[in-house]
């Protein structure tokens, strides 16, 4: 572990560099409202291919360039659009002139590479959730795109979401009354004899067609190790498990609602419950997160039960937001999805409910268009980093059993 650790600082140094030389490297050129923005894309996974497919509905889009260090990902995009130069290290992509944009679709432990890389060869940037794999990374790509003049939209695809716009409306209109506590919810379950998240590994997945040096990204040298690299979801080294997989979509979109900043505290209960199957990342969740200004955001969750699905409720001294999505797949973001306000009797007797009627924005074509505009994206960098943080910190006191506050994160991972 501690080998471990002086690699991961070494990559933080190494990573301050980076950004102080894409500072001096030129920016994307210069778009007019007719030309086609050119997308490459490193991390052609499942993932990666769910963007792509988003990519080439929007218009005036093209798919240029794929980058993967397993091969079979590069042929499997090739299928999808033909005639892609495809790559098996993410430099040679980043080299290229005439890409303005690039999306980041990798394992989470890469991210803040990729990120870093990107923003220093001067491309636009969209970056999977959760942003980082840490604490400090988070800090390090924040400091990184704030100190650049690319835009940076993270793939938190709700923050594009009409019923966040009516929740933050009706919230500035007063009519929630002092919101102490948010309850927000995700819930799956899996046929008996099935596991959660685990996926075959491939025939062709070997160390003669994946770059697996290139995957363990620092980290302690091993045996090549199908079973992880595909499902690298289920271990702390490589993944942030059900938190960054899926609650940093609804604390991001708590957080937007509230316009919140980082919570003081997190506690987090639960364990391999529901999977006895030698995985590291719990599938049964309760966190607690504390902020400033007297408000507690509960999240929970099980791989057990599917009932309640996914939702959140805002509970306010004058009325009750409720959000609720049918069974949601976070992969696609596709989701039956409601919003309703309902008055508090005692405190606004007169009040009527209401129901969101504001439609959803196409996330991934809002970052085209930004990339055009230069505007900022719906989900920028600054809630990644919020969003990301509030995972970790939650993970953190899980892991060490004991309530973390966000001081003591911070002083631990400097």
């Amino acid at each position: 572990m501690a080998g471990h650790k002086i690699r991961r600082r070494d990559f933080i140094k190494k990573a301050a560099l980076g950004t102080a030389a894409f500072m001096v490297q030129p920016t994307s050129r210069l778009l007019g409202a007719n030309d086609r923005v050119r997308v490459g894309m490193i991390g052609g996974g499942g993932r990666g291919q769910e963007l792509l497919k988003q990519l080439v509905a929007v218009p005036n889009a093209q798919f240029a360039a794929v980058a993967d260090i397993y091969t079979r990902r590069c042929d499997e995009v090739r299928q999808v659009v033909q005639g892609v130069q495809t790559f098996d290290d993410h430099r040679r992509l980043l080299d290229l002139k005439d890409i303005d944009a690039v999306i980041v679709a990798t394992p989470l432990h890469l991210h803040a590479r990729h990120f870093l890389d990107t923003l220093a060869a001067g491309k636009d940037l969209y970056c999977e959730k959760t942003m980082t794999w840490s604490i400090p990374e988070a800090e390090q790509c924040l400091a990184a795109a704030k100190n650049s003049s690319h835009v940076v939209q993270i793939g938190l695809q709700h923050e594009s979401s009409g019923a966040l716009a009516d929740a933050r409306k009706w919230i500035q209109q007063g009519i929630v009354g002092k919101i102490t506590m948010v309850e927000s919810w995700m819930s799956r379950n899996t046929p008996h004899g099935k596991a959660q998240w685990v996926r075959p590994v491939p025939q062709d997945c070997s160390a003669q067609n994946v770059n697996w040096d290139a995957f363990l990204n620092g980290r302690a040298p091993r045996p090549f190790d199908g079973y992880k690299f595909i499902n690298w979801r289920l271990f702390w080294e490589f993944s942030g498990g059900n938190l960054t997989e899926n609650m940093v979509h609804q604390i991001a979109w708590i957080m937007t609602a509230l316009d919140l900043p980082l919570p003081d505290s997190a506690y987090m209960s639960g364990g391999v419950f529901s999977e006895k199957d030698g995985r590291e990342v719990p599938d049964t969740i309760a966190v607690t997160l504390d902020f400033p200004n007297d408000l507690v955001v509960n999240w929970r969750s099980t791989f057990s039960n599917k009932h309640y699905g996914l939702g959140e409720q805002f509970l306010g001294s004058d009325g009750t937001l409720e959000h609720l999505s049918e069974v949601t797949d976070m992969v696609t973001g596709r989701s039956a999805s409601s919003i309703h306000y309902y008055p508090e009797k005692l405190n606004r007797p007169n009040g009527a409910a209401l129901t969101g009627e504001t439609p959803d924005q196409n996330h991934m074509g809002n970052f085209i268009d930004c990339v055009r505009t230069r505007k900022q994206p719906n989900a920028p960098v600054e809630i990644g980093y919020r969003s990301a943080v509030a995972a970790h910190l939650a993970n953190m006191a899980y892991r060490q059993k004991r309530r973390v506050t966000l001081e003591q994160a911070k002083t631990a991972t400097a």
